[in-house]
């Protein structure tokens, strides 16, 4: 990973692949590492990828005070400015799929395709995780343990199918481990994920968009894509059945052509 300047702050970022350039905006408690390298190495054959940590994670600029959706579409425009691009198709998946709605509604110019997956834009018809499973990561990051946190929070993350894969959870565990988000930087992004509400604004959304969700996810249920795919004009829904939170760990093939697809659009 390399440091650059955005702004009054830093952002770790790594750079790979080769063709047009394709953001990927993570989500909460997630590292640039959670994206997995099955699905990186699938895009880096199309596409120039660029993947970065948010401020309070892994190297960027640590956490001071709170934070907003609309601050870190700041940061992320900030960061193409950086490192020289004019646009970008851009991948934003849940609190990641929050950023890139703002940054698409506040730096048009910025976004040459959109694609938004597992996410949410507030206001009325969206759902939030429920209580029983906020209660199981809350008790979870609350007990210390960190491997009852992940455990946890890889069981919200996928299907119970998944969940029951050892393998996969081995490597989601060792991306954990190797890069961990304190506490209360997660506090912060829940907080400003929950202020989040683009729904009446996504309206405005003119580039080409494709909405991404998996039936059986727990943090952000799927009627959220029905409803972003509803308020955006032309948008493109898939929903992958029987997939959860991770949609991109659990399909990795089918995840990287539909953005594969969805860039082709412009060409």
């Amino acid at each position: 990973m390399t440091v650059i300047g955005v702004g009054d702050i830093e952002l770790d970022y790594e750079r790979s692949g080769a063709g047009p350039p394709l953001l990927l905006i993570m989500g909460m408690s997630g590292t640039s590492l959670h994206w997995g390298e099955p699905f990186l190495s699938l895009l880096r054959s199309d596409f120039d990828v660029i993947a970065y940590d948010h401020r309070g994670v892994g190297a960027s600029t640590p956490l001071d005070g709170p934070m907003t959706i609309r601050q870190m579409a700041d940061d992320a425009a900030g960061l193409l400015g950086a490192l020289e691009i004019d646009s970008a198709h851009v991948l934003g998946i849940s609190m990641g799929g929050m950023i890139a709605q703002e940054l698409a509604i506040g730096h048009a110019e910025r976004v040459r395709t959109l694609t938004l997956g597992c996410t949410y834009c507030g206001g009325e018809g969206s759902a939030l995780a429920s209580e029983i499973v906020m209660r199981k990561l809350a008790a979870a990051m609350a007990s210390g343990d960190r491997e009852r946190a992940l455990r946890a929070g890889w069981e919200m993350n996928v299907s119970s199918a998944m969940a029951a894969d050892d393998q996969a959870y081995a490597r989601f565990r060792e991306i954990g481990m190797q890069r961990a988000v304190a506490v209360p930087v997660i506090i912060e992004q829940l907080q400003a994920c929950a202020a989040h509400d683009a729904n009446a604004r996504l309206a405005q959304l003119a580039m080409p968009t494709l909405v991404v969700h998996g039936t059986e996810d727990q943090l952000l249920p799927v009627q959220n894509g029905r409803l972003i795919a509803s308020r955006i004009p032309a948008a493109r829904l898939e929903i992958f059945d029987g997939v959860g939170h991770l949609f991109f760990w659990e399909r990795p093939e089918r995840s990287a052509e539909l953005v594969r697809e969805h860039a082709a659009v412009l060409a």
